[in-house]
């Protein structure tokens, strides 16, 4: 996969929520808090995020990396480790 901006990782990641979430209000978001708790997101509709960002951007998130996923900042900066990580 060729190297994604963090723009494009952030947009797709917000696209991955909203399909499991189309009533989320994403521009209301704020990015110092727990973004699963600010848009009602339960842990089943979470699991649907990480498959849909899996499917997306061929990243799996093992159960023990969850806790760096919290904020949406920290889900970006997460994806774009991990995508640094994989090889061309």
């Amino acid at each position: 996969m060729a190297e994604l901006s963090r723009e494009t990782i952030r947009d797709t990641a917000i696209d991955c929520i909203l399909s499991v979430a189309p009533e989320a209000e994403i521009d209301r978001l704020r990015h110092d808090r727990p973004w699963r708790e600010q848009l009602e997101v339960d842990s089943f509709d979470f699991l649907n995020v990480l498959v849909a960002l899996e499917t997306r951007l061929g990243v799996s998130v093992p159960e023990g990396d969850y806790h760096e996923l919290t904020t949406l900042d920290g889900l970006v900066a997460y994806l774009e480790a991990r995508l640094a990580e994989t090889p061309p």
